[in-house]
């Protein structure tokens, strides 16, 4: 099934005209491996943005053996794709002044919470570019994961032992000058975000000041989907999953979104201009949509990172941005390149595994649609 819609980056309005949308052949191009790159899935969707146009192209269908089509709408586990949600909601928060992007992490976390020797220098921006210095993962979630290692292993680790376990942590590296990938961190600045607005929790705060204004509607941490609307079930080595949890790190990996809705995010980071945006969008969402894409960590291999976006320089010296996020059942990958005004979003149900190359195969499409 393929589906087409024209552009509109921050609006789920009515399809404009069939001038907005790729050439079919573009389209083609761009999907023919990614179509097939993820061979355990039911359901594979894929956005693309070429200057102004666009498509979604899906195929297949909700769960194996299920009569139910994927559409754009379908949700998908987003995985680690959540980081880069959060890093737009600090940028919101920075924008509005509830917080300063280099403010210590303690600063906005309850009073009573202790932080390993170090850890006072730890600061938001350190989080959000994973130079933070702390481990991966918090001490004791994997005794706590051992009995849910294949379904859910994040599903009995909550907020109060995220919070306990920061106090048994030693610091991998000096905060700032080491970058070291962190669900740890990234699950830390979500608490810390929600303590700046004031214990607002993060599903609550991710959904009023970035999801709605921006008419992201089939997005958020629930587990299943609104009334009316679809969810794709999720597979690991064939075998359905049930639904992924992560009670202690939402901010690091609880989201579910659509094609549709994640192409519009990426469209939305690519074109932040306010004359392109409906009056709707606050301001301040405008300014984090510009200022979550500023680099703020250069690496000698031409690498860097922005809030949480990885970086890549490429020969012709355009940066290209790209994140990927996984659960046990769910694979995904977001990219985009400012200078050739390209993106593209690809969500499959399999996790990843011998024979999954979505997110090879969507970097490669990526890079194919500049030309």
């Amino acid at each position: 099934m393929t589906t087409h819609t024209p552009t509109g980056a921050l609006s789920a309005g009515p399809a404009a005209g069939a001038d907005h949308l790729l050439a079919p052949a573009v389209v083609r191009r761009a999907t023919g491996m990614l179509l097939s790159a993820a061979p355990g899935a039911s359901a594979i969707a894929v956005g693309l943005h070429r200057e102004g146009r666009r498509a979604l192209v899906v195929r297949g269908h909700i769960a194996h053996h299920s009569h139910v089509p994927a559409d754009a709408d379908t949700r998908f586990e987003a995985g680690s794709l959540t980081k880069t949600f959060t890093a737009l909601l600090l940028a919101e928060q920075a924008a509005r002044g509830d917080l300063g992007h280099h403010d210590p992490l303690a600063r906005h976390l309850p009073a009573a919470t202790r932080l390993p020797s170090g850890g006072t220098a730890i600061t938001l921006t350190h989080l959000a570019t994973h130079t933070s210095g702390l481990p991966r993962l918090p001490p004791g979630l994997l005794r706590s994961a051992a009995p849910l290692l294949f379904t859910n292993p994040y599903a009995a680790f909550t907020p109060d032992d995220v919070l306990s376990a920061l106090a048994r942590t030693r610091l991998r590296a000096a905060p700032g000058s080491r970058v070291r990938y962190s669900n740890f961190g990234l699950g830390l600045l979500g608490h810390a975000l929600t303590g700046a607005a004031g214990g607002t929790p993060y599903p609550a705060l991710l959904d009023a000041r970035v999801l709605r204004p921006l008419g992201l509607r089939d997005t958020g941490c629930a587990t299943s989907a609104a009334e009316g609307g679809g969810q794709a079930t999720g597979y690991w080595y064939g075998r359905a999953r049930p639904p992924f949890r992560i009670p202690g790190l939402p901010a690091a990996g609880a989201l579910r979104t659509s094609a549709r809705d994640l192409l519009a995010l990426v469209e939305a980071i690519l074109d932040p201009d306010p004359a392109s945006a409906p009056a709707a969008v606050p301001g301040v969402l405008r300014t984090a949509l510009s200022d979550v894409t500023r680099p703020r960590v250069r690496l000698p291999n031409g690498r860097g990172l922005s809030l949480v976006w990885n970086i890549r320089r490429r020969p012709d010296g355009s940066d290209l941005y790209h994140h990927s996020g996984a659960t046990r059942g769910f694979t995904a990958f977001a990219g985009f390149n400012p200078r050739h005004a390209t993106a593209l979003v690809a969500l499959a149900n399999a996790a990843p595994g011998p024979g999954n190359a979505l997110v090879q195969e969507a970097y490669n499409a990526l890079i194919g649609l500049q030309g």
